[in-house]
């Protein structure tokens, strides 16, 4: 442990041993990870309306209609793989590069990545541990119900604490600076089972913006709970409606004709009234048109404020748009993945940081330890018509007024400009000759090659 992490633990715990075990039961810890949980369910099915009570109808028991509407989940799945359903790619130094593609391929961190951003959407927060198992970096997800980072005053983070029970027993994993710590009430007492050098450091703690804490993030279910739950309301007692005050009732108006009678299933029957008599079936009306205005316009604040354009939900139909206008309806989107680009950057350079420590262990090293030697960029999952961007591109490099990288760069094929630029060097090679812009261009049209994703 650090100097600061044993001032923290004597100055607020005296020193106990069991220190860890009293900051997670601490309330402010137990209230976050209940409002997660109670996240969780949610996700699961229990809305609101699934705990609307019975009442009493014509004299009987009546069940409402308890309508779930899951539309959370498809919001969810729309900004995760708007940002992150084309894989990340890794740029600068080649050398670098192609050790971290490595590292990335071997330890599939392009799955780790959509599961961060789909928890950090669903909690606001979610924790990476980096770690070596038998030569191979990888990266283990602490779930976020489980989660207990402790930070000092100025939100310095001093130790994690991995807290969870399975089979009535509970586990503490405690992360500091140079060990991890592994314990457990099994027998009845707390106990000490296990200890490992922690080659990595303290976990990567990845958060969306909060405007009450800076350290823990905020939910984007807790933008859109209240209106499903309305819409959800709204529905589910229609449909109780329809059934309810749809029930004709008979009415007879003047002189029934002398022994006939009103039969009680009408459907089918006859019934012969006096003359100038009437007779009508009776039934309220349901205003059907406040219904929709009220529903429409409920959907559509939900995806305004999830910033999901409404043409990705089937709610528009279009077609025959150029490429400004896709981007214009997808302006939302641009700017809601361009937030969570921003969460994911700041813990993925943390990750890579670390990454470059456990490659130095393994003799790995690099001359330049600065970030300037590799980045990474990100591409949207925004619908776009190819054929106007490569038209584009092709008359750009016949006025000669762009280079060969900016055309791979924007061409809507490529995802790694310096393996394709490789691989039409070594092409160029094969053929024999020099082959100029306007070549490589209509090979690159032509080639079925794909290049390798990070």
């Amino acid at each position: 442990m650090n100097d600061k992490l044993l001032q923290y633990i004597k100055s607020k715990y005296d020193n106990e041993s069991d220190w860890f075990v009293q900051f997670v039961g601490e309330v402010s810890n137990q209230q976050r990870i209940q409002d997660i949980l109670a996240k969780k369910e949610y996700l699961s099915g229990q809305h609101k309306i699934k705990f609307a009570p019975s009442f009493q109808y014509n004299g009987k028991e009546f069940n409402p209609r308890r309508i779930v509407l899951q539309y959370a989940k498809t919001l969810l799945n729309f900004q995760s793989n708007y940002l992150l359903g084309n894989p990340i790619t890794l740029t600068g130094n080649e050398k670098v590069v192609r050790e971290f593609q490595s590292v990335y391929k071997k330890g599939k961190y392009d799955r780790i990545n959509l599961k961060i951003l789909d928890k950090l959407l669903k909690y606001g927060q979610c924790a990476e541990y980096v770690y070596m198992d038998n030569s191979i970096i990888k990266s283990k997800l602490i779930d976020p119900s489980e989660s207990y980072p402790v930070y000092d005053n100025e939100n310095n983070m001093l130790a994690f604490i991995e807290a969870y029970v399975y089979d009535a027993i509970s586990y503490f994993n405690v992360f500091t600076d140079n060990s991890v710590e592994q314990y457990t009430n099994e027998g009845g007492s707390l106990k000490l089972v296990g200890k490992k050098v922690n080659l990595s450091g303290l976990p990567i703690i990845y958060h969306s913006d909060n405007e009450l804490n800076e350290v823990e993030g905020r939910s984007d279910l807790d933008d859109w709970i209240e209106i499903l739950d309305s819409m959800e309301d709204l529905i589910s007692k229609y449909t109780d409606a329809f059934y309810k005050y749809m029930n004709p009732i008979p009415v007879a108006i003047g002189q029934q004709l002398k022994g006939d009678e009103i039969p009680s299933n009408i459907v089918g029957g006859g019934l012969t009234l006096d003359d100038g008599s009437d007779f009508k079936l009776v039934s309220n009306g349901l205003d059907y048109q406040s219904f929709e205005s009220i529903y429409k316009t409920l959907l559509q604040s939900l995806l305004d404020i999830a910033q999901v354009p409404a043409v990705s939900m089937n709610k528009t139909d279009v077609s025959n748009l150029s490429e400004q206008s896709v981007r214009l309806l997808f302006s939302l989107a641009n700017v809601k993945a361009g937030m969570n680009e921003q969460y994911l950057r700041e813990g993925i350079e943390q990750r890579n940081d670390k990454i470059r420590s456990l490659l130095a262990l393994q003799g790995v090293t690099f001359s330049d330890n600065n970030y300037e030697t590799l980045d990474f960029v990100f591409h949207y999952n925004m619908p776009s018509n190819d054929a106007e961007v490569i038209e584009n591109l092709k008359t750009l490099n016949d006025m000669g007024a762009i280079s060969l990288e900016t055309i791979l760069a924007k061409n809507p094929y490529v995802n790694d400009v310096n393996m394709e630029l490789e691989r039409l060097d070594n092409q160029k090679d094969k053929l024999g000759n020099n082959t100029g812009n306007n070549d490589m261009v209509n090979q690159m049209d032509n080639t079925d090659n794909e290049p390798d994703n990070v």
